[in-house]
């Protein structure tokens, strides 16, 4: 059972994800972003929650819209705002301009662009720990299309033989770019994929944020028992196109409004006021610090330089030891 002060927890991290999305939109638009802005919106639940159930020495694998998952583990706005703003501030030194980064020191690793390459990535992270006996969990995403892939399987099956403690979460939103589920898959269940692989499997309500948290708490203590993988598969709707230069045209309008009925911040903020777990002053509270954060995240981006441009042939190797 969450504490009141860790459901607040939740609250402000699925704000924060929702309004520093909406703040890099605002200033994509004004040309200020160096390239494109991938965001999560209706997602969110997604990436706090189960990011919200690992612990520190676990290792997470988030993708370019589970920014959620980096601001859990201890990215901030300032970090997020420089990156997409491409300066040399940021955790990239103005090298990426988009979420393509990580920090081992965090437990966060980098992604790779093409979805489902992460699986064999995170589940070789996973069997190390295993082989150097660490009580350590490996969790990573990926969505309904990239269930597709070969990664997927290759690595799902390989984790499955070898009990490794790796949680794959697919975020089935119903949509693979603009591609329905029901054009790449006659299967629209993906939990039930982790029978196939003699894993164990969970659906949750991907829109419910105190769900997902459970489920994955579920999931990482069945993996971190040394019992093999498990699979989550996330119920929920991405409620913008692709990206920002994207209307989303091709999803029917019906659909949309069916999912924003059931937007999980607006849903979690109307359980946390019915349950007396929040009051008006409280929230303001919360946002307040939230806009705050933002706003001086988004001064300091903007204030700071963009790198030269002889800095971009550093860091492409691993620096030489001495020893």
């Amino acid at each position: 059972m969450l504490t009141k002060a860790q459901l607040h927890e939740l609250y402000y991290w699925l704000q924060l994800n929702r309004r520093l999305e909406d703040r890099l939109g605002a200033l994509y638009r004004t040309g200020k972003v160096a390239g494109g802005v991938y965001t999560g919106r209706g997602q969110e639940a997604i990436s706090v929650g189960t990011a919200y159930a690992l612990q520190p020495d676990d290792l997470i694998a988030p993708l370019i819209r589970n920014l959620g998952s980096l601001l859990v583990r201890g990215f901030r706005p300032e970090d997020i705002l420089t990156q997409y703003l491409a300066r040399t501030t940021s955790p990239t030194a103005g090298r990426d301009c988009n979420m393509h980064l990580g920090d081992l020191s965090r437990g966060i690793v980098a992604p790779i662009s093409m979805l489902g390459a992460m699986i064999p990535v995170m589940m070789g992270a996973a069997l190390a720990a295993k082989m150097q006996g660490r009580k350590i969990v490996a969790l990573t995403y990926l969505g309904d299309g990239g269930a597709s892939t070969g990664d997927f399987h290759e690595g799902l099956n390989f984790a499955a033989i070898q009990k490794v403690p790796l949680v794959v979460v697919i975020e089935n939103n119903g949509w693979a770019y603009s591609t329905p589920t029901r054009r790449q898959t006659a299967n629209p269940e993906f939990v039930t994929r982790a029978q196939a692989y003699g894993i164990v499997g969970f659906q949750v309500d991907g829109n419910d944020v105190l769900a997902v948290h459970e489920i994955a708490s579920q999931a990482i203590d069945h993996a971190r028992q040394g019992l093999g993988p498990a699979l989550i598969e996330a119920k929920t709707m991405r409620m913008k196109g692709h990206a920002e230069h994207d209307d989303a045209w091709y999803v029917p309008r019906s659909e949309l409004e069916k999912w924003k009925a059931i937007d999980p911040i607006d849903r979690f903020e109307k359980y946390l006021f019915e349950s007396g777990f929040m009051s008006t002053e409280e929230r303001d509270s919360i946002l307040g610090r939230v806009d705050a954060e933002i706003d001086r995240g988004e001064e300091f981006a903007l204030n700071s330089p963009f790198p030269e441009p002889g800095h971009a042939l550093g860091g492409v190797y691993q620096t030489p030891s001495s020893n």
